[in-house]
């Protein structure tokens, strides 16, 4: 029993550890790769199942620093949280991570403003 529930307990840490595409949906994405090689100077961003589209009234850019309305507020995007890589989505994304702490961005990854 007790080998039972320490099995149980390392799948769950594994399983929460990994990227959340549980069911698999983006799994042949042609940008899967591109995802998963993601980074910002905080750190990978994980995939496209990690992060969030943002539309574009929930994200603007004002003095050469950004923004983004998450969970009902306005959160600054750290410097250091934003993707200087082309944007191959072609949509605005952010990974965000909710922590004791607050919300955290991870990654930040601009697109165009239509």
């Amino acid at each position: 029993m007790r080998a039972l529930l320490a099995l149980l307990v390392v799948l769950v840490f594994a399983l929460d550890a990994s990227a959340r595409d549980l069911d698999g949906r983006y799994a042949n994405s042609p940008l899967k790769q591109w995802f998963e090689g993601l980074a910002s100077k905080r750190g990978l961003c994980c995939s496209d199942a990690d992060g969030r589209a943002v539309s574009d009234v929930d994200w603007e850019s004002k003095n050469g620093r950004y923004r983004v309305w998450l969970e009902g507020a306005w959160h600054d995007v750290p410097e250091d949280a934003v993707v200087t890589e082309p944007n191959r989505a072609g949509k605005t994304m952010v990974w965000p991570v909710r922590g004791s702490f607050g919300l955290t961005i991870i990654c930040f990854m601009p697109g165009p403003m239509t």
